[in-house]
C-alpha cells in the first residue's frame, strides 16, 4: 500500500505523462504524413509478403546518413496501429513489416482510398489556423481559418479543385457501410435531402439500393451547379443554416453535437408528418448512433 507521499508522487508523474502526451501528439501526425508523402504503404503492400527493415529502407529515397531514424519511424506508425512487425523466425532480428487494415485506406489505388483527404488535411491552409486561436478568441474574425488565410474554408473549398473529389471519396467509404450495415435506416423512405451531399457520391449509392427513394442532394451552389440530375436525385444549392428543401427525411453525416440547426423549426416539414432526422454517425470507438429521429 502507498504512503500518502508515495501517491502523492505517482500522482505527479501522471500527471506529468499525461501532459508529455498532449504536447508530443503531433508526431504522430506529422510521422504518418512523412509515411503518405513517402508512399511507405504502397511499397510495402507491392512487396507482397512482410517486408525487412533493411528492403523498405533500401527502396525509399533516403540520404544515407538518415537512415536509422527509419527504425524510429516505422517504431511509431506500427505503435499507431498502420504497420504491424513480424518476424520470420526467432533466430531472425530483422523486423518484417506489414500493412494493417488502417494503411489499406492509405493506398493510392483502393476504391476508399483516404490518400488524397490526408493530402488535403496536411496542407499549411488547413495546419496554420490552429496557430491562430490564441489572436482569433481576440478579434472579429469569424473564423481562425479566416484569420490565417484572409478567407472563410468554403470559399478556399469552392477554389480547391480536387476538394469535391476528396469529400466524393470519403463519401463512397461512408456510403457503402451505411448500406451494408444499416439497411434498415432506409426502408420505408420516400424522399430525403442529403446536406452537405457534395456530387452526390452517396446519393447515388442510396437510389441504386433503393430505387423508390427521390433524393436532393442539397449543398453550396458552387458545388452543384452545373451536376447531371437523374429520375431519382435532384440537386438543390443554399446554405444550410438558412433552410434546407422540404423532403420525408433529412440526412446529416455528421455528429449530432456538431450540427447547430438541430432545433430550428425549418427543417424539411413533411407534408404526411414530422420529418425525420437520418443521421449517419460511425464514430472511432464503434459504439454507433445510426438511428432516425423526429425532428421538433
Amino acid at each position: 500500500m502507498e504512503t500518502d507521499g508515495e501517491e502523492h508522487a505517482s500522482k505527479l508523474l501522471r500527471a506529468q505523462t499525461h501532459v508529455w502526451n498532449y504536447i508530443l501528439k503531433f508526431i504522430n501526425s506529422l510521422s504518418l504524413k512523412y509515411a503518405i508523402e513517402m508512399s511507405i504503404p504502397n511499397i510495402i503492400h507491392n512487396y507482397g509478403q512482410p517486408m525487412p527493415l533493411s528492403q523498405l529502407i533500401a527502396s525509399l529515397p533516403l540520404h544515407p546518413s538518415k537512415t536509422s531514424f527509419i527504425t524510429r519511424l516505422m517504431k511509431i506508425l506500427t505503435h499507431s496501429g498502420f504497420f504491424s512487425e513480424h518476424h520470420a523466425t526467432p533466430n531472425q532480428p530483422e523486423v518484417m513489416y506489414l500493412i494493417t487494415d488502417a494503411s489499406i485506406l492509405l493506398l493510392k489505388d483502393h476504391p476508399f482510398s483516404m490518400k488524397p483527404l490526408t493530402q488535403l488535411i496536411f496542407n499549411p491552409v488547413m495546419i496554420n489556423p490552429w496557430f491562430q486561436f490564441s489572436t482569433w478568441f481576440t478579434n472579429e474574425n469569424p473564423s481562425p481559418f479566416h484569420s490565417e488565410n484572409g478567407m472563410g474554408f468554403w470559399d478556399f473549398a469552392g477554389r480547391e479543385p480536387n476538394f469535391n473529389e476528396v469529400m466524393a471519396m470519403d463519401s463512397r467509404l461512408v456510403s457503402t457501410v451505411a448500406i451494408e450495415k444499416y439497411k434498415r435506416l432506409f426502408e420505408g423512405i420516400e424522399s430525403l435531402v442529403d446536406v452537405g451531399g457534395g456530387t452526390g457520391t452517396m446519393a447515388k449509392v442510396i437510389v441504386e439500393s433503393f430505387p423508390q427513394v427521390k433524393c436532393i442532394v442539397f449543398d453550396l451552389p458552387h458545388v452543384v451547379t452545373g451536376l447531371e440530375e437523374t429520375q431519382n436525385i435532384k440537386y438543390v444549392g443554399g446554405d444550410m443554416l438558412e433552410a434546407i428543401p422540404p423532403a420525408d427525411s433529412v440526412m446529416l453525416k455528421y455528429s449530432v453535437s456538431k450540427v447547430p440547426i438541430l432545433g430550428r423549426p425549418y427543417l424539411a416539414q413533411a407534408s404526411g408528418g414530422p420529418p425525420l432526422m437520418l443521421i449517419l454517425e460511425l464514430p472511432s470507438s464503434g459504439a454507433s448512433s445510426n438511428h432516425k429521429f423526429p425532428l421538433p
